[in-house]
């Protein structure tokens, strides 16, 4: 005897009792009989009662079904099972919240009303509610190992909230980045960088911007000055282009250039305001 019947997703939630205490429930039913008959919904989907339906199974006993009339589901199978005592808090609130997220509003995050409406339908306090939203947000990988009890509501809230600090952390940093560096801030987004490899770069362009400023205050500091000096003396009249060093032999085209630097100098010094 097999039953193939569909779970309702909420019902799906819910842990089944381990073979030991199935296998308990099984004998019970095979000497006593169900007691309760399991619930399907409108569409013959399992609302309450799967582990009595796989024990049934077991002890090759035909179950009993009823049909649930009501139109909150959802409401019906979290009431029904919030005093499953083989649950902790932590699961089911974790349930509790994963069922929400069912609804068409599950990227949402849940609000005061809907908080308090499912801490009353599922037995579990708001605030344990609250712990198990923020894990779906920020830490839906340890959703099920909360339910299944191989973790705790309270770790997994924990790494909930490293986890939001460090998106929150990352946001800040791509919103800086952008107004700093939009077009890295476009690489980031498009997943080319990372958050970190982009500071990197952002990083490495800014030091070697600084090393050529460097060079080219420094050259600008040795040459100018000296240029300056020999302004209304004789110097020029005493250049022999023989004792010249090789390769720095002063010509009219060298001249030329050097008038137009001169004149580049004097507009940018002009327009950055530099005395």
């Amino acid at each position: 005897m097999e039953n193939n019947i569909e779970l309702h997703p909420t019902t799906a939630l819910f842990p089944m009792l381990d073979e030991e205490e199935i296998q308990a429930l099984a004998d019970d039913i095979r000497e006593h009989g169900l007691d309760n008959p399991v619930v399907l919904d409108s569409t013959g989907r399992v609302l309450d009662g799967k582990n009595r339906l796989r024990a049934c199974e077991i002890a090759g006993v035909e179950p009993d079904y009823a049909t649930y009339d009501g139109d909150d589901t959802r409401r019906y199978v979290l009431s029904a099972n919030k005093q499953r005592r083989n649950l902790t808090k932590g699961q089911l609130a974790m349930i509790t919240a994963k069922a929400c997220s069912f609804s068409e509003h599950e990227q949402r995050p849940l609000g005061e009303q809907s908080v308090r409406s499912l801490s009353e339908q599922s037995g579990v306090s708001t605030g344990r509610i609250g712990q198990a939203s923020m894990v779906l947000r920020h830490a839906p990988d340890l959703a099920d190992a909360v339910i299944n009890g191989t973790m705790g509501l309270n770790e997994a809230y924990s790494v909930a909230q490293k986890n939001k600090a460090q998106a929150e952390s990352a946001e800040a940093q791509l919103a800086r980045l952008r107004s700093e560096d939009p077009q890295l801030a476009d690489r980031v987004a498009e997943g080319e960088l990372t958050i970190q490899g982009a500071w990197a770069e952002r990083k490495a362009r800014q030091e070697e911007d600084l090393r050529q400023r460097r060079v080219a205050t420094n050259l600008l500091c040795e040459i100018l000055p000296a240029l300056a000096q020999i302004r209304g003396s004789r110097t020029f009249a005493q250049y022999d282009p023989e004792l010249a060093p090789p390769g720095r032999a002063v010509t009219h085209e060298v001249i030329e250039h050097a008038a137009t630097a001169l004149t580049e100098i004097a507009a940018v010094w002009k327009e950055r305001n530099l005395p």
